[in-house]
């Protein structure tokens, strides 16, 4: 099951944001390679700098889903103010449809 992980980060955060993205690009990039990875990507604010993520995963259930979220490094460096993870039912250009 897809579940989406929406990702708010904590205000003036941004700083954090960029120290740690190598890091969470390597463990996205690491769930992309094992097919969990379905499509990611932030959300950004008015000055067009990113303050949040949308992470699209394949998960065997939301506990699954919440265990990715926790281990991405974003997570760990408590950037985020909050983390909602939802069922996504993929319908319009989903690759390989």
């Amino acid at each position: 099951m897809l579940f989406a992980l929406i990702c708010t980060d904590k205000p003036g955060s941004l700083d954090l944001r960029m120290e740690i993205r190598p890091d969470h690009v390597t463990y996205l990039t690491a769930l992309n390679d094992t097919g969990i990875l379905k499509m990611a990507g932030p959300f950004l604010d008015e000055n067009e700098k990113p303050n949040g993520s949308l992470v699209i995963v394949e998960a065997q259930s939301r506990e699954e889903a919440h265990r990715i979220a926790q281990e991405d490094p974003y997570s760990k460096a408590c950037l985020f103010a909050a983390v909602d993870i939802r069922p996504y039912n993929w319908v319009f250009n989903k690759p390989g449809a």
